[in-house]
């Protein structure tokens, strides 16, 4: 292993706690073609047991490193190739442990277009600046008229000749620049600023009209709402020190660069110098630093938030194969219905319009007791847009007068429905579908299975993002796609149930090879072996390594097909099978036939303990499913519009969305109701994560009701909120400008919505919102999120 690659390993394994021989096992696997997936859960042995976070913060940081150590070796070329590489400069490069730092040590010696001190220098000013410097006792002034001539007019160009050149050095000094970047991470402020005249085009800005907190504590969400309010021209922004002591500081570092300790006129001088040089060209230049390092930041922590919240809604419990009625409610247009069966086959499509103009209430409740008669319907999912509540009741009212048994209605988040209905996949596989029941068609099918339906619409339009549209596309578009990717391996796949869409997420699938799966599945029936995987055109062995174990086949022709022991492994399975000497069949999903067995005795060279430990557990329970059981929360009689809300009231409701500040719970009035950070337990909670997750279902207790707004705060604590009022008290008190935040609106479509109809401050708000107000919810509101 080289140099390079031994100092990348060493800097990772630091950065995951892992040992340096861990990293090359995975660099290894990782360049050799392998995928995350598949080395977390059968290469234990080479990684020693990273899991898949350690892994793709591998791969991130792997590719930074990588690109930093191609550039630093195009830097030691480009100045060898000058001429002016020493052995100290070398090193210097050399120890260099980030871009930034290797930039500023390549200023000096970076191609430029002719500056100012160039042509100081062309002019004969550099002399002048080294007498400066020497004779700090004399006055600069009698100094530079000896420079004075044909090209420099004046004492005063001389002077300035000199400046420009003094401050190019400080512009391209690595130490003074590290330092003052460490200086303004520490003390800088962040200022904005509304643009006169701007006030009411901006006003759902307004929290941020004047508005000061320090750089290093800003959450992501307030930067985000800062960044899109100067990227529309509505505010200006400012990154500095504190505008007396902190800015006399940092002229001071400049000055230190220089060594400028006394008082006679060489070292006023200097000191003026230094001072300009701040001012004019290294306040921009920190400002530059700093405002990337914020948006990198910002993005980050939004992306991360996305994420999580999107593994949680994927990996949220399906309510089982069964025969499911889904509902996408409407008003004018009607309520659009379509049964699937237990595979998620439609079986009938229909629209109904129990509300105004038509009020056909008796001929919808009929048609939707026929339906669940007819095809033996279990569950009944009702998407949580406009007039659920309404449609939910219809149903409720016609399950009264239905006899036998009754299915189970429950509300699902439509998020992306609509999306899905409009793509090319849902044309494919709809042709014959109108638009418009497509989306119940999903409604139904995500109640049954929420990943293998979601994954067919892309993260972005789910909705559980924060300031989505804003942040790097690609590292967002990278980020969710490993979260996909992850739960679906995690989960596993019916090899001859899943759809196209669902497969090309398996390790080692392609969006082409899924197609040409379905293809041959299609063609030449179900897959009897997983083995036979390798008749499918263009999936060859490096393809079939990465994705078998991820692939069930129930009641096949090979027992260990339908749980996630890897084909490699079968023979090591075997061997434990024998040695309990019976059929392999009796002793799958029978934990009591394997009390008596010792992984020691089957680990060899090639299979090692944590690959036995596996093949025990998954002979215990073969193909079991990590996600949690199902259950629904049952939304309170009576209670449907925010208007029947009053503070105090006990709920039940299905967290949506989880943010930096807080939770968003659907209790079943169109509108989502905000726990604040502060208000999701009776302790102090840090990361709302460590509480709650999307899809959770929780008892809240209303705490405060804005109708006009359109915000509920709720409490998950145990006195109901009694406490919530000094909380907010103190939220209130924080830093000038960061109170308030937006409000939702009804299906997204307030000026806070996200989406394709994004106009707002945020790129997400559980059913829209307006931007504004301060109270309950603090800042935290700035960034709500939105479902569809």
């Amino acid at each position: 292993m080289d140099q390079t690659a031994e100092r990348i390993a060493r800097t990772i394994a630091t950065e995951i706690a892992a040992a340096p021989k861990q990293v090359v096992a995975a660099v290894d696997l990782l360049d050799g073609g392998a995928t995350v997936p598949f080395i977390a859960r059968y290469r234990k042995e080479a990684t020693g047991g990273l899991d898949d976070t350690q892994l793709r913060t591998l791969g991130d940081r792997l590719t930074y490193l990588r690109e930093m150590e191609a550039r630093r070796a195009s830097i030691l070329d480009t100045i060898k190739g000058q001429g002016k590489l020493t052995d100290d400069l070398a090193r210097t490069i050399m120890q260099a442990d980030t871009k930034a730092t290797l930039e500023d040590i390549y200023l000096p010696y970076k191609p430029k277009r002719r500056t100012k001190a160039m042509i100081a220098r062309e002019n004969g000013l550099a002399p002048l600046l080294e007498q400066i410097r020497e004779y700090r006792g004399k006055d600069p002034a009698q100094l530079a008229e000896a420079f004075t001539g044909a090209s420099v007019e004046t004492v005063k160009d001389a002077l300035n000749g000199a400046r420009d050149i003094l401050a190019e050095e400080l512009s391209e000094n690595a130490q003074l620049l590290g330092g003052l970047r460490d200086f303004m991470m520490r003390e800088a402020k962040i200022t904005a600023r509304v643009v006169p005249g701007k006030e009411q085009e901006g006003a759902k800005f307004s929290d941020y009209f004047e508005h000061e907190e320090d750089w290093s504590k800003i959450p992501s969400h307030r930067a985000l709402a800062i960044l899109r309010a100067a990227k529309e021209e509505i505010v200006t922004i400012e990154i500095a020190p504190d505008p007396e002591a902190g800015q006399q500081r940092a002229k001071d570092m400049v000055a230190a660069a220089i060594g400028v300790p006394g008082q006679a006129p060489g070292d006023n001088w200097l000191r003026e110098a230094a001072a300009w040089t701040w001012r004019v060209k290294l306040s921009l230049s920190m400002y530059v630093d700093l405002l990337s390092e914020l948006r990198r930041r910002s993005h980050e922590e939004a992306i991360n938030v996305f994420a999580r919240n999107l593994k949680d809604l994927l990996l949220a419990a399906p309510a089982g194969n069964k025969a499911t009625l889904g509902l996408d409610p409407g008003i004018r247009t009607g309520v659009k219905a379509a049964v699937v069966d237990a595979t998620g086959k439609v079986l009938e499509t229909a629209t109904l319009y129990p509300f105004q103009p038509k009020m056909d209430l008796r001929g919808a409740q009929a048609k939707i007791a026929e339906m669940v008669a007819r095809h033996k319907v279990e569950l009944i999912a009702i998407g949580n847009g406009t007039a659920s509540r309404e449609t939910e009741r219809m149903v409720a009212d016609t399950m009264k007068l239905m006899k036998g048994a009754q299915p189970t209605k429950v509300v699902v988040s439509e998020a992306g429905a609509s999306v899905y209905s409009a793509s090319e996949l849902a044309a494919r596989e709809f042709p014959d579908l109108d638009v418009s029941l497509r989306g119940a068609v999903s409604i139904a099918r995500r109640l049954q299975d929420p990943l293998a339906e979601l994954v067919k619409i892309t993260p972005e339009s789910i909705g559980v993002g924060q300031y989505q549209h804003d942040v790097d596309q690609r590292r967002l578009a990278q980020a969710l796609a490993g979260v996909v990717e992850d739960a679906v391996n995690g989960v596993g796949v019916d090899l001859n149930m899943a759809s196209a869409p669902l497969l090309s997420h398996v390790a080692g699938l392609s969006d082409r090879l899924a197609e040409a799966v379905v293809s041959y599945r299609d063609t030449y029936g179900a897959f009897a072996t997983r083995k036979a995987l390798l008749k499918v055109p263009g999936l060859g062995p490096k393809a079939f390594e990465q994705c078998a174990g991820f692939l069930r086949i129930r009641e096949g022709d090979e027992p260990l097909d339908a749980s996630s022991v890897h084909p490699e492994a079968y023979a090591v399975a075997r061997r434990i099978v024998k040695a309990c000497g019976r059929d392999i069949r009796d002793i799958m999903g029978q934990p009591e036939a394997l009390k008596g067995v010792r992984a020691e005795q089957f680990a060899d060279d090639s299979f090692g303990l944590p690959t036995v430990r596996d093949i025990l557990g998954e002979l215990e329970k073969p193909g079991r499913d990590p996600r949690p059981s199902f259950k629904t929360a049952t939304f309170a009689d009576g209670v449907e519009d925010i208007k029947d809300l009053k503070s105090g009231m006990v709920l039940e409701g299905t967290v949506t969305n989880v943010a930096a500040f807080g939770a968003f719970v659907d209790i079943g009035v169109h509108q989502d109701g905000l726990v604040h950070v502060s208000q999701l337990a009776d302790r102090f909670v840090k990361d709302p994560h460590e509480v709650v997750k999307a899809g959770d279902v929780v008892k809240v207790t209303v705490t405060e009701v804005d109708v006009s707004r359109k915000r509920i705060g709720l409490t998950m604590k145990k006195d109901g909120g009694a406490s919530a009022k000094e909380d907010r008290s103190a939220r209130d008190t924080g830093p000038r400008g960061a109170r308030g935040g937006a409000g939702q609106g009804p299906k997204g479509r307030g000026p806070g919505g996200g989406g394709p109809r994004d106009k707002g401050p945020m790129s997400s708000a559980p059913k829209g919102g307006s931007a504004g107000g301060t109270g309950a919810f603090g800042d935290a509101l700035m960034a709500a999120m939105k479902k569809r």
